[in-house]
């Protein structure tokens, strides 16, 4: 059987195909973004891990608790690049079932609904386990009551 495409069913697929192209770039980018969450993340940690002899009382279990969310971001960011790499690698092939299908003529359709369905649900979930991440950072890094000066010091202060 010898394959005899125009040029105009190729352009089709490779137009079809476009799609899960982008969504591939799309996924690129958000993998950087986890990959310099979690570098950031690691380079916390070997701070406070380097503080951890050396503090006592309450900044010690500052230390300790700061360490513990740390370790649960770690997690957390590292499930997001692996749901991501999974979605990446689910539209790769969604891009070859596609030139399958738009090349031999095989109906895949429901293999490649299927594909992409779950290609934008494992990227959802990564979202959600970024969001997540983004949240107990957030409180991490929330100024100490200590820190804060009270409303009436600092008008007193800015009064004289």
């Amino acid at each position: 059987m010898t394959l005899s495409l125009s040029q105009g069913e190729i352009i089709a697929v490779l137009q079809t195909a476009l799609a899960p192209a982008f969504l591939l770039v799309a996924v690129g980018g958000m993998l950087s973004l986890f990959a310099g969450r979690l570098a950031r993340i690691i380079d916390r940690s070997r701070i406070l891990q380097d503080l951890f002899g050396e503090t006592e009382g309450y900044e010690h279990q500052c230390v300790v608790d700061e360490l513990h969310d740390l370790q649960l971001r770690i997690k957390i960011v590292n499930s997001a690049i692996y749901l991501s790499v999974i979605s990446a690698i689910v539209a790769c092939v969604l891009i070859g079932l596609l030139f399958v299908m738009g090349l031999t003529g095989f109906d895949l359709s429901g293999v490649i609904a299927g594909a992409f369905i779950l290609a934008m649900s494992l990227l959802s979930i990564a979202l959600i386990q970024f969001l997540r991440e983004v949240r107990i950072g957030v409180r991490d890094f929330m100024i100490r009551e200590e820190y804060l000066e009270k409303t009436e010091e600092r008008v007193k202060r800015r009064a004289s």
